[in-house]
């Protein structure tokens, strides 16, 4: 769970802004659960009323989906905008570039892509954030199908089976990844790409 913030004052009495009750409902979603948290676990630790929550946001499902498309967004944009930096370049470039990118938002916006990554399709607006995230998948599947096809990965993996590897391993970062601790997210990229695809060049023959 990450630190709470800070109450922001506004209006010249104790208050938080929209920004910091996304904030506690994101950290108390991921320790609770969704369905286990109420708009009055919400306002008891804010130190607020449930109006209060409310003139932020007119639901929980409503902070729900902020959250995930704050994860969505960021994935989607760096996926978007590796892939446009490495453009004419080999799809094994272009792969390494797209993961690099996806650990770097991960990291910056772990809260919430842990909780994209608990959700299981239990409303309308759970199973939408997880079309989006299928599509982002199928983006890093095709690349590294692109990739194989070009001699740049093993052959003797599935491109589908690489694919699953590097999102399991990606994934798996909201596991024990600490955002304030000693290792930053750029660090963080380069030695998760550096282990991943240093074992996923081809091999020669025996």
């Amino acid at each position: 769970m990450s630190a709470v913030p800070e109450p922001v004052r506004t209006r010249g009495r104790p208050g938080h802004d929209r920004e910091s009750v996304l904030r506690h409902a994101v950290d108390l979603f991921n320790l609770q659960g969704y369905d286990a948290t109420s708009v009055s676990d919400l306002a008891a630790a804010l130190g607020v009323t449930k109006s209060a929550v409310y003139h932020h946001f007119p639901s929980k499902e409503a902070l729900l989906g902020a959250a995930l498309d704050e994860a969505l967004d960021g994935l989607t944009t760096a996926v978007e905008s590796a892939a446009e930096t490495a453009a004419g370049g080999r799809a094994y470039e272009r792969l390494r570039a797209t993961v690099t990118a996806a650990v770097e938002i991960l990291a910056d916006h772990l809260p919430a892509v842990t909780l994209l990554l608990r959700v299981r399709g239990n409303s309308p607006m759970e199973e939408q954030a997880l079309q989006r995230r299928r599509r982002i998948d199928e983006r890093f599947a095709t690349l590294a199908r692109q990739a194989a096809a070009e001699g740049d990965l093993r052959t003797d993996l599935e491109p589908e089976l690489i694919s699953r590897l590097i999102f399991g391993t990606v994934n798996s970062l909201t596991d024990w990844y600490q955002p304030h601790g000693s290792l930053p997210p750029a660090a963080l990229a380069r030695a998760l790409t550096g282990v991943l695809f240093d074992g996923l060049h081809p091999r020669p023959p025996l």
